[in-house]
């Protein structure tokens, strides 16, 4: 859940509620309330304060997807996003291909 993850990464960046409630600038009650899954649907605004200040995509928030906020990206990984870049593709675009590519691998999945 969203509040598990806020809180699994809070505690990994050392950061007390209190600490992460200042630094978002957010209410430490309204923060505590969904770490704690009481609060299961939080505003966007509340989303993207704490997505920034964690360091973390909202879609990881959201969905758990994104790779693991400790481990680093190997060399390859930074290569081809270079590529991808010096190459005029977009951000737009390269989100466009994951999502297509994302829903192309459910669909088979299903079949």
């Amino acid at each position: 859940m969203i509040g598990d993850r806020i809180q699994h990464i809070r505690k990994n960046r050392g950061y007390s509620l209190s600490e992460l409630a200042e630094r978002a600038n957010v209410a430490k009650s309204y923060l505590s309330s969904i770490e704690r899954n009481i609060q299961k649907n939080p505003s966007v605004l509340f989303l993207e304060k704490i997505s920034k200040e964690l360091d973390v995509s909202m879609n990881y928030l959201l969905h758990g997807e994104q790779q693991d906020v400790n481990e680093p990206l190997d060399d390859e990984w930074v290569n081809l996003v270079k590529d991808a870049m010096s190459s005029g593709l977009s951000k737009e675009q390269f989100k466009d291909y994951l999502e297509f590519n994302k829903w192309k691998l459910n669909k088979s999945d299903k079949e």
